[in-house]
């Protein structure tokens, strides 16, 4: 990296709750969610360039395209439209998450791309642009943009933040057993069933009252999703256990880290082909 070389983090996204609450007339589905986020994720630079172009590297960037249909650079592209410029940029992006894997991916990369390119070409855009850029790009991108606790409604996009270190710091572990669900087969699946509306008020309680109704979906074309959040639920010190998005990535919460890393160590041993990342939500 040379001294013009920028650097952000596309942090993972879990969504602690998430209810379908029906389907809208646009083909979106109104959700009502809780969206949390973890210290680690992807990493991105971006370096001056008269071009823009893209790179990918990492242990999931085998196979993802480097083209303009990657939400990164149509990120870029549509940042670059806004601000008026027509400044270029080397990304680098190190795919160290699963990809179609229900933490933020592709969402969380776009957000991390406006981030970074804002502070690099120097846009001084207001935060409603950024929004609006944000939700053209996909429903969780909005929240990934921010990357802190909040409550999704509407397509997700609606937002409304918790306090701030309303979950901050709290262990977690992220475990998939290396399968991709894509989304749109996810959704299709749901059975069109309102089970109620998320709770109000204190995150963790609302979290731990609500339910993932994508879950079952995912699990019946993965049924190996039950067997890690099954496997999370025995996990001594394990506070909530359950699938994020769309799936196939789970969580579980721990109220202190050395429960969490024993738990990373299980399901280590009993299942070592399957991808686990220990790391804490941010503030």
């Amino acid at each position: 990296m040379t001294d013009a070389t920028l650097a952000d983090t596309a942090y993972a996204k879990i969504n602690l709750a998430l209810h379908v609450r029906r389907r809208m007339p646009d083909g979106y589905h109104a959700l009502e969610t809780l969206f949390a986020f973890c210290a680690d994720g992807d990493d991105l630079t971006a370096a001056p360039a008269d071009d823009l172009s893209l790179t990918i590297a990492g242990p999931f960037g085998e196979g993802l395209s480097a083209g303009a249909d990657n939400l990164v650079l149509r990120a870029a592209e549509a940042l670059r439209g806004a601000a008026g410029t027509t400044a270029g940029a080397a990304i680098r992006l190190a795919k160290r998450l699963p990809v179609a894997s229900g933490i933020g991916g592709g969402s969380a990369d776009a957000a991390a791309a406006l981030r970074l390119l804002a502070r690099l070409w120097r846009v001084n855009l207001p935060d409603e642009t950024l929004h609006a850029i944000a939700a053209a790009l996909g429903a969780d991108v909005p929240a990934c943009l921010a990357s802190r606790a909040c409550r999704g409604e509407g397509r997700g996009d609606a937002l409304d933040f918790l306090d701030e270190g309303a979950l901050g710091n709290m262990p977690v572990l992220l475990v998939n057993p290396r399968v991709a669900v894509p989304t749109g087969p996810v959704f299709a699946r749901w059975d069109g069933i309102d089970r109620g509306p998320l709770a109000t008020g204190e995150a963790l309680a609302a979290a731990l009252a609500g339910r993932n109704d994508l879950e079952l979906p995912a699990r019946a074309m993965q049924p190996v999703i039950g067997d890690v959040v099954a496997a999370l639920m025995a996990c001594p010190g394990a506070t909530l256990a359950r699938m994020s998005g769309s799936g196939a990535t789970c969580f579980a919460l721990f109220a202190d880290t050395a429960e969490r890393d024993a738990a990373n160590g299980a399901i280590a041993a009993a299942h070592p082909d399957w991808w686990r990342l220990a790391t804490t939500l941010r503030p």
